[in-house]
């Protein structure tokens, strides 16, 4: 493979590098100008260009890649990543994200988080609102805290093949206009039943 090899001094135009590779339809140059650096490298179908000013550097390409034992990214100021088609992040171990101030999460349509185990947590308040919610345990359902509230601005049903509530101290039942209790055997028990 025999390359032709040229470079370009000019007082104006500042210096240009050029390689072409015949065979392969391959021409690579580097052009320095004073204000910028622009490197390419162009085939029969694509280009890839690699610019730098004094203050950017900017990459175009069809495909980019980096592979690094470990990669270090920052920035003082803002950090943006868009993906017109899909945006993958896979690790092997551990995963964090963390921010010092406050995360959205938002999605257009379906957001599912899957996991063997998932613990969500709020040092001061947590919050599910949707116009449905649903939760769902397929074995066993555990609800716990010091003070429980359950209620429904229309109504409240409960339903399950076997009802318990059970108080260890005191319990009340109570109907603001109406209260029923209904069964094809009822039985009410206590060392002391007041009715009425």
């Amino acid at each position: 493979m025999a390359l032709l090899c040229k470079i370009e001094l000019s007082q104006t135009d500042g210096i240009t590098v050029t390689v072409f590779n015949k065979d392969a339809k391959i021409t690579q140059t580097m052009v320095f100008n004073g204000t910028s650096m622009v490197h390419t490298c162009k085939g029969e179908s694509d280009t890839s260009t690699i610019t730098q000013t004094c203050d950017t550097i900017t990459v175009k390409c069809k495909n980019f890649n980096v592979d690094a034992e470990t990669i270090n990214c920052k920035s003082s100021k803002n950090t943006d990543h868009k993906a017109e088609g899909t945006f993958t992040v896979n690790s092997t171990q551990k995963a964090t994200f963390k921010t010092s101030a406050d995360m959205e999460i938002t999605a257009s349509t379906d957001l599912k988080m899957n996991s063997t185990d998932f613990t969500s947590k709020g040092t001061s308040t947590a919050k599910v609102t949707s116009l449905t919610t649903t939760i769902n345990g397929d074995t066993k359902t555990s609800v716990t805290s010091a003070k429980l509230e359950l209620s429904g601005t229309a109504n409240v049903d409960m339903k399950g093949a076997i009802v318990k509530v059970a108080a260890d101290a005191t319990m009340n039942v109570e109907g603001g206009a109406m209260t029923t209790v209904k069964g094809a055997m009822t039985n009410i028990q206590g060392s002391l039943v007041k009715i009425g």
